[in-house]
């Protein structure tokens, strides 16, 4: 990838403005920064070249926004600053997309302009926007703006740091049990098809893939003695058990971005007619998410092997399945929806689950990625349109 170096940077200063770390420190360097310039004027592009030149940024340079959107994808972008006439879709249509999708929502997006236009920074804003600037720019206070965001960004990266721990919290729930192999990950990606068939948003399909990573993570607060017991629990023992549910929203309740999915980790054990807990919730009271998933969970524990039980097939979980639907226990018309998807579900071949997880992140930006050949010519593509400086 050709890159510029410039002469004048600072070295003792990383991208964020903070000090570098001390000579023989334990810590590797930071990475670069990598700010994304859409813009159709090369006029632009310069100037803001040269008012980022005393700054460690790596700056992408697409010639459209379809490039700009397979750098997003196969590099992790601080910054995007897109001009209003931006190839093909528009700087604001283009800050509109990536604010709605899950993977760049909190990317900042700076919008230029080359007419101070109150209707077109309306528009901007409206859009997501996180500054409109009119050109052309100052560059200190340019400058100043673009390392203000970078911070804030920076926050809202170790915050998702916290969500990685929870998740591998809820990894340590599987390995703890060998014999669920690879039960959350399936969990996740049938959910999520459930989704893509109901025609909800890639938010929401989101939602679900989490939900089916973490639904269980309260599992991490019981003993062993009472999760791998083979016999019957006693009604102190199945109490403690059920406490997972409680358990598991109480320890992701404190990651904001985690909101949507709590009520999955709450409420995934609820049965249509009242009788599930833990809130006992009824009918439509469960919500959505929660009465969504626990069909595949269901599925997947009737389809695996456990040692108290032999795997039952596909068609026989299914039937069980819709035996608890008409004893009231499940959403009707989500199992009919479950069976007639099912058959994604018949193969264990993990190029078909791949697929639908592809196609269960059809609103976000991962809707982008596409196989590796067709990474690599996009890598092509951009090779000449990088700048360190």
């Amino acid at each position: 990838m050709a890159t510029h170096p410039n002469p004048q940077a600072h070295p003792a200063s990383d991208p964020g403005g903070l000090p570098a770390p001390v000579a023989g420190a334990l810590s590797p360097p930071a990475s670069p920064v990598k700010i994304l310039i859409i813009d159709a004027v090369p006029a632009n592009r310069q100037a803001i070249r040269e008012a980022l030149a005393d700054s460690h940024y790596t700056l992408f340079e697409p010639e459209n926004t379809s490039e700009a959107i397979a750098a997003l994808s196969l590099y992790r972008v601080d910054l995007v600053i897109v001009g209003v006439t931006a190839p093909e879709i528009g700087g604001v249509e283009f800050c509109r997309t990536l604010k709605k999708a899950s993977a760049t929502r909190f990317v900042p997006i700076f919008v230029t302009t080359p007419v101070d236009d109150p209707d077109q920074e309306v528009a901007a804003l409206e859009a997501g926007a996180d500054a409109f600037l009119v050109a052309p720019l100052r560059p200190r206070v340019f400058r100043a703006r673009v390392e203000a965001s970078l911070r804030q960004k920076a926050i809202i990266d170790s915050l998702d740091d916290s969500e990685t721990v929870l998740f591998s919290l809820a990894q340590s729930v599987e390995e703890r049990d060998p014999g669920l192999g690879q039960h959350c990950q399936r969990l996740a990606l049938m959910a999520a098809a459930m989704g893509v068939a109901l025609g909800l948003p890639g938010e929401d399909i989101y939602t679900l893939q989490r939900g089916g990573y973490l639904h269980d993570i309260g599992k991490i607060a019981i003993p062993d003695k009472i999760l791998f017991k083979a016999a019957p629990l006693t009604r102190e023992e199945w109490e403690i058990m059920k406490s997972h549910t409680v358990r598991g929203e109480r320890i992701c309740s404190s990651t904001r971005s985690l909101a949507p999915v709590l009520p999955i980790i709450r409420h995934h054990h609820e049965r249509w007619d009242g009788t599930g807990y833990p809130d006992g919730l009824r009918g439509e009271q469960i919500p959505l998410f929660a009465r969504i998933l626990q069909l595949p969970d269901i599925y997947d524990a009737l389809t695996t092997p456990r040692p108290y039980k032999p795997a039952l097939t596909a068609d026989q979980a299914l039937a069980l399945i819709r035996e608890e639907a008409k004893r009231g226990w499940r959403d009707p018309k989500l199992v009919e929806l479950f069976a007639d998807i099912m058959p994604s579900f018949r193969t264990p071949s993990p190029a078909d689950l791949s697929q639908i997880s592809l196609h269960a992140l059809a609103e976000s930006i991962e809707r982008y990625r596409r196989s590796a050949q067709r990474k690599n010519q996009l890598r092509e593509i951009l090779q000449n349109k990088v700048h360190t400086i």
